[in-house]
């Protein structure tokens, strides 16, 4: 464990992926607190992780004790409850970096784009949260399974939010899972980029894969020459 790197809290964290984040990013050397609705549920995944390696550091408690303490907040929770969640950890995370990975499915038709009125997710996250809250959104079209392998993973990620300091924070956090991480604007790019997980899973669906994702082709220049 790297004591200069921030302490990252996982809420909802016991899921496929929010445990899939919690295993690559303890591996690279972060300390991570895996948050559930139960403190015991959340340390019995903390353990399996860590039985696996045991010289990283990850622990498991309930999702407010885990906000509290992490300077990162990661949400991995389903959309159905996306809402009451953030409500219950909303007096924790003010000023801090709250990165949204919701994709707001709705069962049955998962395949088929449902956008909240609001527009997305991280939309609902930053209304709920306060401005002073720094919402990130990303991490949406990374198949789960994925992280828990110990592959490098083909993939870029596309990185929202109204902070250019909070996004940069964030796409370290994505190059430490072994994936690349690009500037992808305001908050408000995010309904472009949930809506796309609907047509991913089609995609999955009809060509009979798992882990279709994004590859931004191109020669990029810098975000930081561009001043995005």
């Amino acid at each position: 464990m790297n004591q200069s790197l921030p302490k990252l809290a996982i809420i909802g964290g016991t899921g496929a992926l929010g445990s899939g984040l919690a295993k690559r990013w303890a591996q690279a050397g972060y300390p991570v607190i895996i948050g559930s609705r139960t403190s015991k549920k959340a340390s019995l995944a903390a353990e399996k992780i860590t039985s696996q390696n045991h010289t990283i550091s990850v622990i498991g408690t309930d999702n407010h004790t885990a906000a509290v303490q992490g300077e990162v907040i990661v949400i991995t929770v389903p959309f159905s409850s996306h809402a009451e969640i953030l409500s219950s950890i909303k007096d924790t995370v003010s000023e801090k970096i709250v990165v949204d990975t919701t994709v707001p499915l709705k069962p049955p038709k998962v395949g088929t784009v449902q956008l909240p009125e609001a527009g997305s997710a991280a939309i609902i996250t930053q209304q709920l949260l306060g401005a002073e809250t720094k919402v990130v959104s990303a991490l949406h079209n990374v198949a789960a399974h994925k992280l828990h392998d110990q592959e490098p993973i083909d993939c870029d990620v596309l990185v929202c939010g109204n902070i250019k300091t909070a996004r940069e924070v964030v796409i370290g956090l994505i190059e430490a899972l072994g994936m690349r991480g690009l500037h992808a604007g305001p908050i408000a790019n995010s309904v472009a980029i949930e809506a796309m997980t609907s047509v991913l899973i089609t995609i999955n669906r009809l060509y009979k894969v798992a882990d279709a994702g994004f590859k931004i082709t191109g020669d990029l220049i810098s975000g930081e020459k561009e001043n995005i």
